[in-house]
């Protein structure tokens, strides 16, 4: 479906439009998000017109004033998008009566509408707005009705003057409505007094969005408000690069690089003397790192702060095993299932049945899943009860299929509670386990890894299993890399490549690559012999035309469905060999516009049933999680909703909600951690250069279980496998674990 701007007579209009009419019906209206789809009956127009925007609330006979663009859908017809509205007052008899009778004042149905405008005529409303003690003349309304009717009426004053407020001072409909659900009548003096806290207290409005507001408000570059909130806004930003803390000299420039403003830019001592009152306030934490001082944000520190703790704790404290038991058994288990353990796999079992904590690593071909196995199988056979968990629901499947035994996500082992934001299993509710098992924990973050650590009684063993090469978490930390450059954790790293696994080319080269040695990649041929192919497509134009054919026309040659089996990785988002471009392209040729079938557009994305899509962030309320996969199986334009398939299970979005889901044609490596695909085809150029390294490449490669297809230029391709300089991230777990 091509969605084109259009007016309403057709005619290409890329301008806004404005338009006045009385709201007939309301369609859909989103309480949480102010998401609202609604029929207008507007002078002049034959047929009602739809409208969508946000709105704190819209009832049937409000009278409003639009701005906003018309878009042209070839099966629904038009609709005005608003960008921005106000309220007005009815101006008829039959208005008035509609308005009052519609709900929109708690006491007032259409018979008491009906009475108060036959009683009060055209000056029905001016009665209510500044004489609502004459409503005591109506026939039938006592004292009780007039003062619940008054305090409903200044209610919806309240509203309509916050949005009149904050959309006359540029804030759209869209967080209008956000900052009114936050602070209620309060919103105005809020807004006026420190418009920094929206950035703090509402998710979606980020520091950039309230400087704006500020601005237009009049506040002035080097208010003390500012300068705080931009301090907040330079650590939350470095928690989204990894970083738990900043050094003082990188904080303070950095902070001065955000807050400059036309020919304003502050001083390091005005920065470095709000940090000092921040700290004494406790809206910052400060600590010491090789002499220097490093500030946190207050959640980043206790959770760094826990997690050290937690872990002393679990490994100072001891096991009993009886360890000849455990040999005898891992003889008897060597014999029965016809593959004896190698000396390092030995050893990760025997100090996993001996140890709190162990951390299992290697790469792939090591044998990490079978040694996993038989860890949970002994646990197991000594009658612990063992949990097994893993970041991603698609990491928990592998690792329940691998080990006979049901997997969940972390978020549902900790018993994540969407209504109070927090995990229920914690130390004062602990797991109920003897034993628990953690695949893919490359990809704990702090916070998970500080929230699953706390859940922990002293009196369990734990096994964390990860590959150390691969890339950190897209979250705050590198837990895995701190707690085994720490050496207070014991590990066991796996590094000969069993027999069975040398045949794949994907095994041999991952490890290649891992040694810092140019990968042996075999030439696409129509009769390839390696399972590890190379395009080298030297231009990016050359690469997406190679990509799509590959797609298209090899791989279906090759026994592979390119719809269900492939999945393109990209190193970044931007570029024409990046995700967003590569997802229109390959949209176009795996799912292309089918009149017969539902699409909508939403964010830049024209969306289809039968395209395959990621969820960009975690939705407690729907189970679904940041980097889950899916399908969308419908789109159903009368309930304004869509349906998603992850895995056996149907997911229905708002549409409002739609924001939450992207094409996943191509996603990012980053977003692939965690699964595996039949098939991966890798696009490397230099236009994805500040991403290239070592480890993005080997992650990338390990994704793929029978065929990988790297895409690009020698030199692109080597610069990754050089690139070791893994992006410095600010932590201090490693530190924290050796200090006694």
């Amino acid at each position: 479906m091509v969605v084109v701007t259009r007016n309403h007579h057709g005619m290409a209009s890329p301008t806004v439009e404005e338009i006045q009419g009385t709201v007939e019906r309301v369609t859909f209206h989103s309480p949480d998000s102010g998401y609202t789809i609604a029929r207008l009956d507007v002078k002049g127009y034959q047929e009602l017109v739809t409208i969508i925007g946000s709105f704190p609330q819209l009832q049937a006979g409000t009278t409003i004033r639009l701005w906003g663009q018309w878009r042209e859908y070839p099966k629904y017809g038009s609709q005005l998008q608003v960008q921005r509205y106000e309220e007005l007052k009815p101006a008829t008899l039959n208005g008035i009566e509609k308005y009052l009778g519609s709900g929109l004042i708690k006491g007032v149905g259409q018979k008491t509408a009906r009475k108060i405008v036959n009683h009060f005529g055209l000056e029905t409303l001016e009665i209510i707005e500044s004489q609502v003690d004459r409503l005591i003349e109506v026939p039938g309304l006592g004292e009780r009705r007039v003062k619940q009717i008054q305090g409903a009426w200044n209610d919806q004053r309240t509203i309509r003057d916050v949005m009149v407020f904050l959309q006359g001072h540029g804030v759209s409909p869209t967080h209008a409505v956000k900052i009114f659900k936050q602070y209620g009548e309060q919103s105005v003096t809020v807004v006026t007094d420190n418009p920094y806290r929206l950035a703090t207290d509402i998710y979606g409005i980020g520091f950039v969005t309230a400087d704006a507001i500020a601005r237009k408000i009049g506040i002035t570059p080097n208010s003390e408000y500012r300068y705080q909130a931009g301090i907040r806004h330079v650590l939350d930003t470095a928690g989204e690069d990894g970083h738990c803390f900043l050094p003082l000299s990188q904080l303070v420039s950095t902070v001065i690089e955000r807050l400059t403003l036309d020919d304003h830019v502050p001083k390091a001592d005005q920065v470095e003397f709000l940090l000092n009152e921040m700290v004494r306030g406790k809206q910052i934490m400060r600590a010491e790192v090789n002499g220097e001082g490093v500030y946190y944000a207050p959640p980043f520190y206790r959770a760094e702060m826990g997690l050290a703790k937690a872990i002393q704790a679990l490994t100072a404290s001891s096991v009993s095993v009886d360890m000849e038991r455990v040999d005898n058994w891992l003889r008897r288990y060597s014999e029965r299932v016809g593959l004896p353990l190698a000396p390092k796999q030995l050893e990760a079992v025997r100090q996993a049945v001996s140890q709190r904590l162990l951390i299992l690593t290697g790469g792939p071909g090591t044998g990490k899943t079978f040694t996993t196995r038989t860890i949970a199988t002994l646990w197991r056979a000594m009658g612990k009860k063992v949990l097994l968990a893993s970041p991603t629901g698609r990491a928990a499947q592998r690792l329940s299929e691998v080990t006979g035994q049901e997997a969940i996500t972390l978020h549902r082992l900790l018993e994540f509670s969407p209504k109070s934001m927090q995990f229920q299993r914690n130390e004062d509710n602990p797991l109920e386990a003897d034993a628990v098992i953690v695949d893919e924990v490359s990809m704990l973050d702090l916070f998970l890894a500080y929230s699953l650590m706390r859940a922990i009684p002293l009196t369990v063993q734990v096994l964390l299993v990860g590959d150390a090469d691969q890339l950190p978490s897209v979250g705050a930390g590198a837990v895995l890399r701190d707690l085994i450059n720490s050496q207070a954790v014991p590990v066991v790293r796996l590094t000969e490549v069993f027999r069975q696994a040398q045949t794949s080319a994907i095994v041999t080269e991952a490890h290649r690559i891992n040694q810092g040695q140019y990968p042996k990649l075999e030439p696409m041929s129509d009769t390839p012999e390696s399972d590890c192919l190379w395009h080298g497509a030297e231009e990016a134009e050359q690469g997406v035309i190679a990509i799509t054919s590959i797609v298209s026309e090899f791989i279906p040659t090759l026994g592979f469905d390119p719809r269900r089996d492939v999945q393109v990785l990209c190193p970044m988002t931007r570029s024409v060999v990046g995700t967003r471009n590569l997802n229109a392209v390959l949209q176009s040729v795996l799912n292309p516009s089918d009149l017969t079938k539902p699409a909508l557009q939403r964010g830049g994305q024209i969306l289809r049933v039968g395209d395959r899509v990621l969820q960009r962030v975690n939705d407690y309320d729907r189970d679904v999680f940041n980097g889950d996969l899916g399908w969308i199986e419908a789109i159903d334009p009368e309930e304004q909703e869509t349906t998603v398939c992850f895995g056996n299970r149907s997911v229905t979005y708002d549409w409002a909600d739609l924001d939450e889901i992207t094409l996943a044609w191509p996603c990012t490596i980053h977003k692939s951690q965690g699964s595996e695909f039949p098939v991966v085809i890798l696009p490397m150029y230099m236009q994805h250069y500040l991403m290239l390294s070592r480890n993005l490449l080997y992650t990338g490669l390990t994704r793929a279980r029978k065929l990988a297809i790297l895409v690009g230029p020698k030199k692109a391709i080597g610069l990754a496998v050089r690139e070791t300089k893994d992006k410095l991230r600010f932590t201090r777990l490693k530190e924290l674990l050796i200090t006694p």
